[in-house]
């Protein structure tokens, strides 16, 4: 079955595109780096042998927000790398419902049929059912971070190691964004590629953070992204999911005694100058999480910039060769039920 809103207009189809139509929920669009299924697998004994990590893209943001570089980072090091769209978003299925209104969305008051972060949650448990994986390290940013927070708590048999990347607790009095956060957000979605671009310019300028500004280079490569989104997302259908996602996220509500469930090893990373999720959710989700290991990157915002890069690719690739208890990543233990 085709979805005609999934319809690109002026770019082949990238063959990294994978799809999985879950039993009980959207399709899913994803790329699987390091295994037979993506762009780096030399067999099945070989996938059984690598640890899986699940990356879980932030609000509105399609997989490819996640640096190449990072992922690549990661596969160096012996690592299957999964990412995927979440519902709503780039080439996965859009939600049957209609958008909530800017005046719900400030004053956090979801739709009767609004769906949480528990539902985007379970897409990706579906995922991960999909592909044979018993149990993967989950990496989420923003959103992300809290949808892999919830997987960590309600299914702590799926989750070998949590890495919360600035994100937060739902808990009113932390993690909130700024007041000139807020304006930026006031508008309508983009009609045009050209009125996305120049947002998402924007806006990323704006979350950079004072110690990793974009240059030019750096510009380049995030109008690129922006226009790859739209066109991967079928135009202006793209803009429309944010909007439920911001929903998903007030639907879920303060999510602090939950986050006490958590069993996975979890490491917590912000910045300091984070002015879209202010530093103090991260300090929340590391307060209710037992054991969690806290780091804070002075100069860092709401962006992941390619002179953190390497850091952050050390700091997820010792969390998670710490969890599996493996002298390194490259020497992992094999996965339990992992099948292709």
């Amino acid at each position: 079955m085709v979805d005609p809103e999934l319809q690109l207009t002026s770019v082949a189809r990238p063959s990294q595109d994978l799809f999985v139509q879950l039993p009980a929920g959207p399709r899913l669009c994803f790329r699987d780096t390091g295994g037979t299924g993506g762009t780096g697998g030399t067999g099945e004994d070989d996938d059984e042998r690598r640890e899986v990590v699940l990356l879980v893209a932030g609000l509105g943001q399609d997989l490819t927000a996640w640096p190449d570089a990072l992922v690549d980072a990661l596969v160096a090091r012996g690592l299957r790398v999964v990412r995927f769209d979440n519902r709503d978003i780039g080439r996965s299925s859009r939600i049957d419902a209609p958008a909530p209104g800017l005046v719900r969305q400030l004053l956090r008051r979801p739709r009767p049929d609004a769906y949480d972060l528990a539902d985007m949650a379970a897409d990706a448990v579906g995922l991960l059912d999909h592909l044979g994986v018993q149990r993967a390290h989950l990496v989420g940013q923003s959103l992300g971070g809290m949808v892999a927070q919830t997987v960590a708590a309600r299914r702590p048999d799926r989750v070998a190691s949590l890495t919360s990347l600035y994100s937060t607790t739902g808990a009113a009095g932390v993690g909130a964004p700024t007041r000139s956060t807020l304006w930026r957000l006031r508008h309508a979605p983009a009609a045009t590629v050209e009125v996305a671009v120049q947002r998402h310019v924007a806006m990323m300028r704006h979350l950079a953070g004072l110690g990793f500004p974009l240059d030019d280079d750096a510009l380049a490569a995030e109008e690129a992204r922006a226009r790859g989104s739209w066109e991967r997302g079928g135009g202006p259908v793209s803009r429309i999911g944010p909007a439920r996602q911001i929903q998903a996220i007030a639907a879920s509500g303060d999510r602090t005694a939950e986050l006490a469930r958590v069993t996975a090893p979890t490491l917590v990373i912000n910045g300091d100058r984070d002015v879209m999720v202010d530093p103090s959710g991260g300090a929340a989700t590391a307060a209710a999480i037992t054991g969690a290991r806290h780091v804070v990157i002075p100069g860092m915002g709401h962006h992941l910039p390619p002179g953190l890069v390497d850091r952050l690719a050390d700091l997820v690739g010792d969390h998670v060769a710490a969890a599996s208890g493996a002298s390194g990543a490259s020497a992992a233990s094999p996965l339990e039920g992992a099948q292709q």
